[in-house]
C-alpha cells in the first residue's frame, strides 16, 4: 500500500482516513461466491474515475465450486501489474485465511467472515484483523437464509465503506449489472451493497483516502482482454467466425457469436476443431477474413488445415490463448508453452505470421493489426494471448473508432485475367479474386493443398515448387522490413536487457522502474512480433552484456525458453539467456528481480 502503513497509531480508529496513491485487494472466496463479480465492478469503476487499473484471477478446474481469488489493483498513477502482495485481503472461508494470509504485504488488514473464520494466533500480531459477520449480516440485510447469496455485494459494500469510493457511480454500475435480470433482483443487489456501504465500525469505516490521478478518465474502456480481442476483430472487419470451446478461449467464441450478427456476420459453433478451421478457411476465400481459435489441444488438432491454408495462400487469423498444457493439461491456469506450435506446428515449410499480445489495451490492437496483415499478405496469422490477460481486466483510452473501424465491401469487377500466384509479380503477396468475379479471358484460378502453378491448377514441377516456396517465404522478409523496431525501456545500453512477451510484459517493465528507483540499471524489451521478428534486434542485443529472456514455460533440455531458443537460433548470441517459470502461475516483480540477481551471481561466479 503506497503512502500509508497501518499501525497502532493510525488503526482505525482516528476519524481521519489515511491517504494513499493505491492498493492491492485480495478477494478469496469460492468459485461461486461471485467474487469475480466484486472484482469487476472496481475495476470498472476506476476505469470512470481518475485512476489506472489491472486485476487478476484464479478459478479451479473443477465444474463447480474450488477455490477462486479475485486481485484488483488500484492506483492514481500507471499499473503495469496486478500486484505482488496485496495490503488488504478478503477472506470469506478457513481455507481463504490460511492460504492467502500470507500474501499479505507488511502493515497490511485482513477482513475475514467471522462466521466462517477462526484466525491464528500468529497472524493476528502480524496484520490487523476486522472480523465482521458477513454471511449473517447479508441475510439480515436481504432476508431469506441463503447465506452464500449477495454476500459478495454486501462485500463491494464494506471496501466501498473502507476506501471512501464514489457510491453514485458504483450503484449506478450493479443497476447496469442487475436491472435486466429483474425488479427483486435488483432490489436484492442494492440492498446488500447498501448495507454493507452502511456498516458502522470504527475498525473499517472511512479507514482510507485512495487518491485519484491528475488525467480525467471518463473516456475510457474497461473489459478483459477475451472481450478486447473480440471487439479487435468485429473493429477490423471480421464477420465470420468459427470455432469449438475450450478454456480459455470461448469466452471470445461467445461474444463473437453475440455480436457479430449486429453487423451482418455470424459465428458458427462447429462439431470439432478440425471443422471450424475449415469453415473459417472457406469464408476468407470467399472474400472477408475470417476468424478460428482454441487453447493448445484444440490448436494441434487444427494445424493440418492450417498447413493447406498457408499453401493456398488463404487469409486466416487463429486466436490461441494459451493455458497450462501439455494435453489437458491445467486448463483454468497461465503458462506460454504454445510459442513453439504457433512458429512451427505444421507440415513442410509452412511459414506463417505470429503476434503475441502483452496486455487487454494491446488485446485489442493486436486484433486489429493481424486482420491487416493477413489480409495484406495472404497468409494465417495466428494471435498468442494467455489466461492471465484472457481473464484481466483493464481500464484504456477509447479507441477512436471513426477511424478504426473497417466495413469492407467486396469487389466483383470483371477483371480481364487473373493469376493469384503471378511469380513474375516479385515478392509481392498472392491475392484472391472474390468467388463470383467474372474472368474476361475465361480461364479461372482454383485452390488446393497440392503444390500449383500460378493459376493454383496442380503442379509437380520442381522449379515452379522452388519458385512458389521462395514466393511464400519472402511475403514474411517483407513484412519484416515494415515492423517497427521495438522501444527498450530504460537505458540504451548497460549490462541487462529483459526480454518478454505476453502477460509477463507489466511485471517486466515494473521490475525495472523498481531496481532504477535503487539506483541499479536495468533495461526492458517487449517483442510483440515474433514471426516474422522486426529488424533492428542484433544491434540492441549488442549494447548489452546479457539478454535474459523472461518467459512462463520450460527451459527444455539446453535450459532455453521457446521465444529464448528462437532469438539464439536467429542471432547465434550466447548472451541471450532464459529466466523461466513453469509453476502455472503469473511473474511477479519481486520473482524477476531475484531470478535476474542468481543469473548474475552465477555469470560472476563463472569468470
Amino acid at each position: 500500500m503506497s503512502e500509508t502503513t497501518v499501525s497502532e497509531a493510525n488503526n482505525g480508529s482516528n476519524s481521519q482516513p489515511s491517504n494513499i496513491s493505491e492498493v492491492t485487494i485480495r478477494l478469496a472466496g469460492n468459485s461461486q461466491d461471485g467474487i469475480q463479480s466484486i472484482g469487476g465492478f472496481l475495476a470498472r469503476l476506476a476505469g470512470r474515475s481518475e485512476r489506472d487499473v489491472m486485476t487478476m484471477m484464479t478459478i479451479p478446474s473443477t465444474i463447480s465450486g474450488g477455490a477462486s481469488i479475485f486481485q484488483v489493483r488500484l492506483g492514481s498513477g500507471e499499473v503495469l501489474s496486478p500486484g505482488d502482495k496485496a495490503d488488504v485481503l478478503f477472506a470469506f472461508y478457513q481455507h481463504s485465511y490460511d492460504n492467502h494470509v500470507a500474501n499479505l504485504a507488511k502493515g497490511g488488514v485482513l477482513v475475514y467472515d467471522s462466521d466462517h473464520v477462526e484466525p491464528c494466533e500468529e497472524w493476528l500480531t502480524k496484520y490487523r484483523h476486522i472480523g465482521i459477520a458477513i454471511s449473517s449480516l447479508t441475510v439480515e440485510a436481504i432476508g431469506g437464509t441463503a447465506r452464500d447469496k449477495g454476500k459478495n455485494i454486501y462485500a463491494l459494500g464494506l471496501i466501498a465503506g473502507m476506501f471512501s469510493l464514489d457510491i453514485m457511480k458504483l450503484e449506478l454500475l450493479i443497476k447496469k449489472r442487475f436491472g435486466g435480470k429483474g425488479e427483486s433482483i435488483l432490489k436484492t443487489a442494492m440492498d446488500a451493497f447498501q448495507a454493507g456501504y452502511r456498516y458502522q465500525s470504527n475498525d473499517i469505516s472511512n479507514l482510507f483516502s485512495l487518491a485519484r490521478g491528475g488525467t480525467e478518465r471518463s473516456n475510457q474502456v474497461v473489459m478483459s482482454g477475451n472481450e478486447a480481442i473480440g471487439y479487435g476483430l468485429i473493429a477490423a472487419g471480421v464477420r465470420f467466425g468459427a470455432g469449438y470451446p475450450i478454456t480459455p478461449w470461448s469466452d471470445i467464441m461467445e461474444l463473437l457469436r453475440r455480436e457479430l450478427p449486429k453487423y451482418g456476420g455470424s459465428f458458427i459453433q462447429c462439431e470439432d476443431e478440425i471443422a471450424s478451421v475449415s469453415m473459417a478457411i472457406g469464408a476468407s476465400y470467399g472474400g472477408h477474413v475470417a476468424v478460428t481459435g482454441s487453447s493448445g489441444p484444440g490448436i494441434s488438432l487444427k494445424t493440418e488445415a492450417i498447413g493447406w491454408a498457408v499453401m493456398a495462400e488463404i487469409p486466416l487469423v487463429v486466436i490461441d490463448v494459451q493455458r497450462g498444457g501439455p494435453s489437458t493439461g491445467m486448463p483454468t491456469d497461465v503458462e506460454q508453452s504454445d510459442l513453439n506450435i504457433a512458429l512451427y506446428g505444421g507440415h513442410g515449410d509452412s511459414p506463417r505470421v505470429v503476434l503475441a499480445a502483452s496486455d487487454v489495451e494491446d488485446c485489442f490492437y493486436t486484433a486489429i493489426e493481424a486482420v491487416k496483415i493477413a489480409r495484406k499478405y495472404s497468409v494465417p496469422v495466428f494471435v498468442l494471448s494467455d489466461q492471465a490477460i484472457a481473464t484481466r481486466i483493464e481500464a484504456f483510452d477509447e479507441p477512436d473508432l471513426k477511424t478504426i473501424c473497417k466495413n469492407i465491401e467486396l469487389d466483383l469487377s470483371p477483371v480481364p485475367s487473373h493469376k493469384p500466384y503471378d511469380l513474375s509479380s516479385g515478392d509481392e503477396p498472392s491475392q484472391h479474386r472474390v468467388p463470383g468475379t467474372r474472368i474476361e479471358d475465361g480461364r479461372y484460378p482454383v485452390v488446393t493443398g497440392l503444390e500449383h502453378d500460378e493459376s493454383g491448377h496442380p503442379s509437380g514441377d520442381a522449379a515452379n515448387h522452388i519458385a512458389m516456396t521462395k514466393k511464400r517465404r519472402n511475403k514474411l522478409k517483407t513484412l519484416a522490413d515494415e515492423l517497427p523496431v521495438p522501444e527498450v525501456h530504460g537505458a540504451e545500453s548497460g549490462d541487462v536487457l529483459l526480454v518478454g512477451w505476453g502477460s509477463t510484459v507489466g511485471p517486466l517493465l515494473e521490475a525495472v522502474k523498481e531496481l532504477g528507483k535503487n539506483g541499479e540499471a536495468l533495461s526492458a524489451l517487449h517483442i510483440k512480433h515474433i514471426n516474422p521478428l522486426p529488424n533492428g534486434l542484433d544491434t540492441i542485443f549488442s549494447r548489452f552484456n546479457s539478454v535474459y529472456v523472461v518467459e512462463m514455460n520450460d527451459g527444455g533440455v539446453y535450459g532455453y525458453g521457446q521465444l529464448a531458443g528462437v532469438l539464439r537460433a536467429r542471432f547465434a548470441d550466447a548472451r541471450i539467456k532464459g529466466i523461466n517459470k513453469t509453476a502455472a502461475r503469473r511473474w511477479k516483480v519481486s520473482e524477476i528481480i531475484e531470478r535476474v540477481k542468481i543469473c548474475l551471481e552465477e555469470e560472476a561466479a563463472a569468470v
